[in-house]
């Protein structure tokens, strides 16, 4: 698969215009933990490798554990996450997935135990711009770098 063109070179306010939008989310004030739990989860429910590998990597770098970060995709069957985190995972679900959830009540009042308005409003905006990356990167078929390719030991 061979990327198809780079947006920033062809339309440029297109892509300040997004970047705009993860300004917003970065200097909102949301707590590290919840934006890369709604980045490496939205990627993964959008299939965009790009991002998986570009929001895993900067967990590990923030500090979160291996295991923190690779439960994500599993993180209704782990007890790893407390409720604050499993509502934030359950909305960027919700929200990504919205064609089939609609974003029922259920869902924004699970996050409205532990979120004000204000901050619903600002995680609201960083599911959303995640959403925008990955189809981004997904329509231009962007490719994470392979750092190093990992042979099994013989057994």
């Amino acid at each position: 698969m061979q990327p198809r063109f780079d947006i920033n070179a062809v339309e440029p306010d297109s892509f300040k215009a997004i970047m705009g939008l993860e300004m917003y989310v970065q200097k909102s004030g949301i707590d590290k933990r919840y934006i890369d739990l709604v980045k490496i989860r939205t990627s993964q429910i959008n299939g965009c490798a790009y991002c998986v590998d570009m929001h895993t990597k900067e967990a590990r770098k923030a500090g979160f554990s291996d295991q923190w970060i690779a439960l994500i995709a599993v993180w209704k069957e782990s007890a790893l996450y407390d409720e604050k985190e499993r509502a934030v995972l359950n909305w960027a679900e919700s929200l990504t997935n919205i064609s089939v959830t609609g974003v029922p009540d259920a869902d924004y009042e699970q996050l409205r135990k532990h979120f004000g308005e204000a901050e619903i409003a600002k995680l609201t905006t960083a599911i959303s711009t995640i959403n925008v990356w990955n189809r981004m990167a997904l329509a231009l078929r962007l490719q994470h770098p392979i750092d190093h390719r990992t042979v099994p030991a013989a057994a």
